[in-house]
């Protein structure tokens, strides 16, 4: 199958998946599957903008209490004449009609010339015959309720990205929950005998470089890894494992056609309904996509890894978009082209897929670009997408997941 057909299929194939109404620890990342509205108006009352004095009618006015954000609530109105010294975020007293900042408050006893007494910042309840002056402007520091978003407002729509901010912004408005799109759930089974978790390899060894880059790679992409499993070659492993908990069974090595290569026989026997065998692409030659009977969808990676971060950008990618619920697919971007501003070869009938890096000529390719190493790609910013029989066009971007 070509590159572009296969990236087709993986994103048609992966319906998003149904709301699902998530504590707000758990929807980070994720895209509404409803509006956020405000179950409360904010403010929720009348409230001091600032640290002063809420008055009612002209100045000068008595002081006749103090009132803390969180605090006990002024029992009556505020006649004209009369001053509350309050708390940024307290609730003003009915009748108020501004606040007098502090730092534009005159304080002390009434009398006929200028207060020239040091202000006053009480904190122990009525202050007795304080009395206040200065330039209180009509309805200024004062936030009325549902000022800043009315109760039952749509704040938010269906779709937007569930952001740090986002989460601040729900819980203000009262909600504990979010309905959204979960983030798929993804298990990795890291196959082969030959395979070392840690530590130097030894003779005929190597160590799992796929395993470490897929959580990164799932979380850019939208889903989250749930479970990761290191399986010993053999069929009966493999087709235990399979029948994991998840959206999506990412299965490190075991794609190709070797004799330790069960992957193929084990979703035959699982009656698995196989929708991509092969992808004519380099590196990345060997990848499968298929459909287990529960609807679990599971995607076979090479075992060398570029190889396998190729065949991971092709299928797996479009794939967790999709369930994802994100837009555009394959991508949740717009297709980036540009011109390859250095040597490179096409192949004449596999598309091949080139680590790059920006610059103002254009793609510039920086090698080391071998399946099994994943340095050129560790250098690059993309992969340059080379169609068969390439002459020179600009080229197709993917976006490789970055570091922050």
């Amino acid at each position: 199958m070509s590159w572009e057909a296969a990236r087709v299929v993986a994103a048609g194939a992966a319906r998003p998946l149904g709301p699902l109404s998530v504590p707000l620890s758990e929807a980070l990342g994720c895209r509404l599957a409803a509006p956020v509205t405000a179950l409360v108006a904010l403010p929720g009352v009348d409230v001091a903008a600032m640290d002063g004095y809420a008055v009612a009618g002209e100045g000068p006015w008595r002081v006749v209490a103090h009132v803390l954000a969180g605090g006990t609530f002024y029992p009556g109105a505020l006649q004209a004449g009369e001053a509350v010294e309050i708390a940024t975020g307290a609730p003003a007293p009915a009748g108020a009609e501004a606040v007098l900042p502090y730092e534009q408050a005159d304080v002390g006893p009434p009398h006929t010339g200028p207060m020239t007494v040091p202000r006053m910042r009480s904190a122990h309840g009525v202050p007795g015959e304080v009395w206040v002056d200065g330039p209180a402007e009509p309805g200024r520091h004062i936030r009325r309720r549902g000022e800043d978003i009315a109760e039952g407002a749509v704040a938010l729509g269906t779709g937007a990205v569930v952001t740090p901010v986002v989460l601040g912004l729900a819980a203000a408005l009262g909600h504990d929950e979010l309905l959204v799109r979960p983030k798929p759930r993804v298990t990795v089974l890291v196959t082969g005998d030959e395979v070392v978790q840690h530590g130097l390899p030894g003779a005929g060894r190597v160590r799992d470089a796929i395993g470490p880059f897929l959580p990164g790679l799932v979380e850019w992409a939208g889903g989250r890894v749930t479970g990761s499993v290191r399986l010993p070659d053999g069929a009966a492993p493999l087709r235990a494992a399979l029948t994991a908990s998840a959206d999506v069974i990412v299965v490190c090595g075991a794609s190709s056609k070797g004799p330790a290569d069960h992957l193929r026989a084990v979703l035959g026997d699982l009656d698995a309904d196989v929708l991509v065998d092969g992808v004519a692409v380099r590196p990345g030659h060997p990848q499968l996509f298929a459909r287990l009977p529960d609807g679990a969808l599971v995607v076979g990676l090479p075992g060398n890894p570029f190889a396998a971060l190729a065949a991971s950008l092709t299928l797996l990618v479009p794939i967790l978009h999709g369930l994802a619920g994100r837009r555009g697919g394959a991508s949740s971007r717009p297709v980036e082209t540009s011109a390859l501003a250095g040597t490179v070869r096409a192949h004449p009938r596999d598309t091949r897929l080139v680590p790059v890096r920006r610059t103002g000529r254009g793609a510039v390719p920086v090698g080391h670009d071998r399946p099994g190493s994943l340095w050129g790609a560790a250098l690059a910013e993309a992969l340059a997408v080379v169609p068969p029989g390439w002459s020179g066009d600009q080229v197709e971007l993917i976006e490789l997941p970055p570091g922050d």
